[in-house]
């Protein structure tokens, strides 16, 4: 037999074509049993839909995008699984980007996805040091966007993020309770909305327990492992901290390597907490203590705010904020 295509399909059955493609767009309005008839002799013949054409002619792509500042941090990975599993139960696709910090690539990467290559965007925000204005340019022509993690403060969209503040001011804490009292943070963009809320949260745990702020000990690091390497030694040398709190956990790894470098013993002359989603923490050596996001989570909730507006249960100028609780984990990197 000829390539089969819905027309032929619809022959063989001795049905419409409006029939037969209801069938696989799931519709309501078919019997069960017509639909099973439908479905059976697809099968039968090796029939595919081809839901391309169809989305066309809906105007609909049936595709999120997906836009992330790196892939390489086990947060991402894990939010983009629940994005994921979302846009599945909606029979969507997606699509990632990655902007690797850059903000040129995030303003190109949305210009691209508006010409119909996506239905709706999950972002988490690159630029935010720069002029960003240009999403509000976008007018009514802007796309369902949704923010996790990072954000756009003065970008009235939905967002999910978690509550830095408290678990940054936690993990500090944890160090001075243990016997901290010259702890280090390392962060790769302090100058981002989450970079300066949990900078906060370490600021006012100091304050609390009388420890002398000294701003030397807030450490700009970042995405090269070669460069972040050179930073945390000359921190363990000149400042000689007795804690590190890393803001990611790529500063956490090059800790654990400069210390291994430097022959200083975690936790013995050194503490280290950190966030991170890493599921092998408890197999490092020692043990890393973490505050850890519900990753996963956040991605399914970004979904479900994204998925709210494409299907009009939510207006798009309403900005809904959904706060969710990360975990402090406590293993043997922080021991007394």
């Amino acid at each position: 037999m000829d390539r089969i295509n819905i027309k032929k399909l619809a022959e063989e059955l001795n049905l419409s074509k409006s029939t037969v493609s209801r069938a696989f767009r799931d519709n309501d309005d078919i019997k069960a049993d017509t639909k099973a008839r439908i479905l059976a002799k697809a099968k039968e013949l090796n029939y595919q839909p081809n839901h391309y054409a169809s989305n066309l002619r809906e105007q609909k792509s049936r595709t999120i995008a997906i836009i992330v500042p790196e892939l390489a941090n086990n947060y991402f990975s894990q939010a983009i699984h629940g994005i994921e599993r979302i846009a599945r139960e909606h029979n969507y696709h997606i699509l990632i980007y990655v902007t690797d910090d850059d903000y040129q690539k995030e303003v190109d990467f949305i210009r691209h996805l508006h010409n119909g290559r996506a239905d709706g965007i999950i972002m988490s925000a690159s630029g935010e040091a720069n002029n960003h204005s240009y999403l509000n340019k976008l007018g009514g022509k802007r796309l369902p966007l949704v923010f996790f993690d990072r954000v756009y403060e003065d970008i009235d969209v939905p967002r999910v993020v978690t509550n830095d503040y408290d678990s940054s001011f936690k993990a500090t804490e944890h160090l001075i309770l243990q016997g901290c009292e010259k702890i280090a943070y390392l962060v790769v963009n302090k100058s981002l909305s989450i970079g300066k809320t949990r900078m906060q949260g370490y600021i006012d745990a100091l304050e609390k327990y009388r420890i002398k702020f000294d701003d030397r000990y807030i450490v700009d690091c970042s995405n090269s492992y070669e460069e972040n390497d050179v930073i945390v030694k000359e921190v363990l040398k000149d400042l000689k901290p007795d804690g590190i709190f890393a803001s990611v956990e790529r500063l956490a790894f090059a800790t654990y390597y400069a210390c291994y470098d430097l022959k200083l013993e975690i936790p013995k002359d050194l503490k280290v907490i950190s966030f991170s989603s890493l599921e092998i923490a408890p197999l490092l050596n020692p043990s890393l203590t973490t505050i850890t996001q519900p990753a996963t989570d956040i991605g399914g909730q970004a979904a479900q705010l994204l998925f709210n507006l494409l299907e009009g249960e939510q207006v798009v100028s309403t900005i809904q904020e959904v706060v969710l609780k990360s975990k402090l984990f406590i293993r043997n990197s922080t021991n007394k």
